[in-house]
């Protein structure tokens, strides 16, 4: 079983990652995680995920904050994040790419989103 945590606050996006990934394929089990704070509450309180994709723009906590504090973490730092987000500008597309360990435009094909994730885990 692949474990993916999915933070985003927009439930919409939330709902179409679980039931697209899950649809397509019974290994994938994702974890819910409405901000940057619910996400660190999850990897805190249950077993590191395979991998988390993680919005940029949220409130409270953005996306960049939220990986510095996974990446401080020695127990989480390893596990790759890719940043899926409609912010597309130039710069946080570059940031993405070097912070992150990919970056993908909203929107999405869940297909796609799928084929980048088994990329990665299988690195």
């Amino acid at each position: 079983m692949k474990t993916i945590i999915v933070v985003d606050d927009d439930p919409g996006v939330v709902y179409t990652v679980k039931n697209g990934l899950e649809g397509l394929d019974e290994e994938y089990s994702v974890i819910v995680a409405e901000s940057g704070m619910d996400c660190l509450d999850i990897l805190k309180n249950h077993t590191a995920p395979d991998l988390i994709l993680l919005d940029i723009m949220m409130p409270e906590m953005s996306g960049w904050e939220t990986l510095k504090k996974i990446k401080e973490n020695e127990s989480w730092s390893n596990i790759p994040v890719i940043f899926l987000t409609a912010r597309t500008d130039r710069i946080a597309k570059n940031a993405g790419e070097f912070l992150g360990d990919d970056y993908i435009d909203k929107p999405f094909k869940i297909t796609e989103l799928k084929q980048r994730i088994d990329k990665l885990l299988k690195r």
